[in-house]
């Protein structure tokens, strides 16, 4: 009797580790199943169909549209005896005498808005200076503060040899 309960018994460990060989772990594989999905969640481009936003193209006109910057406006800047000359492109010219500035400056200030007027101008188009080999340096400093202060501040320098 006792060599059937240990016959029993060591069969009985034989079979049942016969059983977890042939068991199916399924942690491991929902672990894998997890990870595939999270993949593909990733790996997706989520993106509308491109019919989707109700879009309509404006038609076709055949207008002249100004593409890129405009072209400066050229003002030249002489040396006379008594200051400086000041000729806004092809438009007007100023005089500015040493002995009144201020009161010539205004007169400029009131020329260059007439003709950023005329020209259809904005503020933020370019102005090219071209200055003479004589005028003083005071002179074209006052001339551009007063540029700069209007708000015109794509002032550049036309540059000479």
């Amino acid at each position: 009797m006792q060599n059937e309960s240990l016959q029993r018994d060591v069969f009985g460990r034989l079979n049942s580790h016969r059983r977890r060989l042939f068991t199916l772990r399924m942690a491991p594989m929902i672990d894998i199943i997890f990870l595939l999905l999270i993949f593909f969640l990733v790996a997706a481009k989520w993106r509308p169909e491109e019919n989707f936003l109700p879009f309509q193209l404006p038609a076709a006109q055949a207008q002249d549209r100004q593409l890129g910057r405009p072209e400066p406006l050229t003002i030249y800047i002489f040396a006379t005896e008594a200051g400086c000359q000041v000729q806004i492109g092809q438009f007007a010219a100023v005089q500015i005498k040493n002995d009144n500035i201020e009161t010539n400056l205004a007169m400029l200030m009131t020329k260059i808005e007439q003709c950023l007027l005329t020209q259809k101008r904005f503020a933020t188009d370019p102005i090219e200076i071209v200055c003479g080999p004589q005028v003083k340096w005071e002179h074209l400093a006052k001339i551009y503060n007063m540029f700069f202060g209007a708000g015109l501040t794509d002032i550049t320098f036309q540059m000479t040899e």
